[in-house]
């Protein structure tokens, strides 16, 4: 298995532009321009990947006030691995499945839960998991998730999760409330190359670009290779002068099973 595992306040990437590569998993980092007053990085990132068992596990993460937070969310996710990835070792089926459970759980420990309130500041959370040719996906907040394939463009779906304003994990707790408010779903993935982007909101809302609408992401990254067009996407906001710190997850899936068609056809 391969891994990454990052939090802002460890390396800022204040002025720099980063892609590395996790397996076939792109990250980009680019933690703002210190002309616009940019001094931190409160992003974070964890990324997963076993090839022999046909699954990526990633998230991201935009934190507010402070990268406490953030911190804590990826030490206890690094905390509880080992658990996560037994889950999905198991069929696709099964291991979703079990995701619901384990994920809400995580994220519910009492210990955790007294952790966030010793935290100073929150953030939002974003998990994907690719695991076949299935995604699934549990969001705390307004980081986004696009998957990129000619058949849902078509139709006009590339964004796969709502933007969800005042939900987050910290100090400020959603899982505090009597119903802990987040969104979660599974989306079979078409069959040929699709494309699973990620990002926190400094790429979406910077000031004189248009990626806060997907067609604009697709149209960078088309024809590209997948460290090439994320390198695009945050030399954009770099140029444009971005303040706020941008965080990218981006890999292309090749399905060979046909997906699910209308009886009509």
């Amino acid at each position: 298995m391969s891994e990454l595992s990052w939090v802002g306040s460890d390396k800022d990437f204040v002025d720099e532009l980063d892609v590395s590569l996790v397996e076939k998993v792109a990250v980009g980092r680019f933690g703002g321009n210190s002309s616009a007053g940019q001094y931190k990085n409160e992003d974070g990132c964890l990324v997963w990947v076993n090839k022999s068992a046909d699954w990526e596990f990633t998230m991201i993460l935009d934190g507010h006030k402070t990268a406490s937070s953030v911190k804590l969310v990826v030490d206890h996710f690094n905390k509880n691995k080992d658990e996560i990835q037994k889950v999905l070792m198991q069929p696709a089926s099964e291991a979703l499945r079990g995701m619901d459970t384990l994920i809400l759980n995580i994220f519910q420990e009492p210990d955790f839960m007294e952790a966030c309130r010793r935290t100073t500041g929150e953030t939002a959370c974003l998990i994907v998991i690719r695991k076949e040719k299935y995604l699934w996906w549990f969001s705390i907040g307004d980081c986004i998730l696009h998957v990129l394939h000619p058949e849902l463009i078509a139709l006009g779906e590339r964004q796969l999760n709502q933007r969800s304003f005042y939900e987050w994990v910290g100090e400020v707790n959603t899982f505090e409330m009597p119903v802990p408010c987040y969104s979660t779903g599974k989306k079979e993935l078409r069959q040929g190359e699709n494309l699973i982007f990620m990002t926190t909101d400094g790429l979406t809302e910077c000031p004189g670009v248009t990626f806060a609408d997907p067609q604009a992401v697709e149209n960078t990254l088309k024809g590209v290779s997948v460290p090439e067009g994320v390198w695009r996407l945050l030399d954009e906001v770099r140029r444009k002068g971005v303040r706020d710190s941008t965080t990218i997850i981006f890999w292309s899936v090749q399905i060979e099973e046909t997906a699910t068609m209308p009886s009509d056809l």
